[in-house]
């Protein structure tokens, strides 16, 4: 790592050829990444891809005036010099990563690849007394900002305010059945399925700790079990739910952050302080299930407060009866 560091050129070092040929690397390396976030999104999100189809083209063109700058003044032999090479430069995200990403934060990152590229030239372009130099500094900053005025003419071509209201409903959709749906599944479980447990040894016992145990085994062991379960029963690809391990994460994470809410008080040695405590923090992650219900899943706040509450109330008094017996 020291080593890779060490080995970076200082972007004041660069002569203008090589200044010339980054800029040609990085025109490529963007042209390639807005082509995978086309790819990434023609199947669910046409309009968003026919723009960064365009954004790509655009590229292209820029790169094409580019080299032709380069022959002219240098000749055809391009020196290789990429982003990496060069000490504080602006860098890109792996293209692998556009699998992952969402729409919001795909059209987020061609945004600020645009500004970075041309906030980096507008600086360079002040630090150099060359005035040859700082003439290609400024040319490469005012194509950068081109190609943002670019990229918004092609919004306002291809996507719609109906197309970007469809697509948003989609990408919408695909977050609550990713992320929120088993989310709140798992919250759900953690919350309402250890309260049984955790109260009844409370109240058997009369222990903190012993709860406390008691407790983070159960979130702990509910929220591995969710989190497998989730990702095993479904691949997502005829559901159209997502990445199962997304789901999975998703799933076991709020699981066990459910359970351990109402543990975590029961490291107060106290026992009616940690029980107290307890009995608040049930309260409130059941309330904050009844609003994630009516918040994403569209469910009437009223009825969902009441399916779960009342569930909750009873998980509660089993376990307050089965340990105080």
């Amino acid at each position: 790592m020291l080593s890779s560091l060490v080995s970076r050129r200082r972007f004041a070092d660069l002569s203008e050829q090589e200044i010339l040929a980054l800029a040609i690397s990085s025109e490529e390396d963007d042209a390639r990444i807005y082509r995978s976030y086309a790819e990434r999104l023609r199947a669910d999100y046409p309009a968003s891809a026919k723009v960064f189809d365009g954004m790509a083209v655009e590229e292209d063109g820029h790169r094409q005036r580019l080299i032709d700058l380069h022959r002219a003044r240098f000749g055809d032999v391009i020196p290789l010099i990429r982003r990496e090479h060069v000490a504080g430069f602006y860098a890109r995200r792996p293209v692998w990563l556009a699998q992952t990403l969402s729409l919001d934060t795909i059209r987020g990152e061609a945004q600020t690849m645009e500004k970075a590229a041309g906030d980096f030239y507008q600086r360079a372009a002040a630090r150099t007394s060359d005035a040859a130099t700082r003439k290609l500094l400024g040319d490469l900053a005012a194509a950068e900002a081109g190609h943002e005025r670019h990229a918004e003419h092609l919004e306002d071509k291809h996507l719609t305010d109906e197309a970007r209201g469809s697509e948003d409903q989609a990408a919408k959709r695909q977050f609550i059945l990713t992320w929120v749906q088993p989310g709140l599944a798992g919250l759900m479980d953690g919350s309402v399925s250890t309260l049984a447990p955790i109260f009844a040894t409370a109240f058997a016992t009369q222990d903190t700790w012993t709860t406390f145990l008691v407790g983070s085994a159960a979130s702990v062991g509910a929220g591995i079990s969710m989190g497998f379960t989730e990702a095993a029963h479904d691949d997502g690809v005829l559901s159209g739910r997502g990445s199962p391990w997304k789901r999975g994460l998703a799933s076991g994470v709020m699981t066990t952050i459910g359970g351990m809410g109402h543990a975590l008080p029961y490291l107060i040695p106290d026992f009616w302080t940690a029980t107290t405590i307890a009995m608040v923090v049930v309260f409130v992650e059941l309330w904050a299930i009844a609003w994630i219900q009516n918040r994403f899943m569209e469910t009437p706040f009223l009825r969902a407060a009441l399916q779960v509450v009342l569930g909750g109330a009873l998980v509660f008094a089993a376990g307050a009866l089965i340990g105080g017996g």
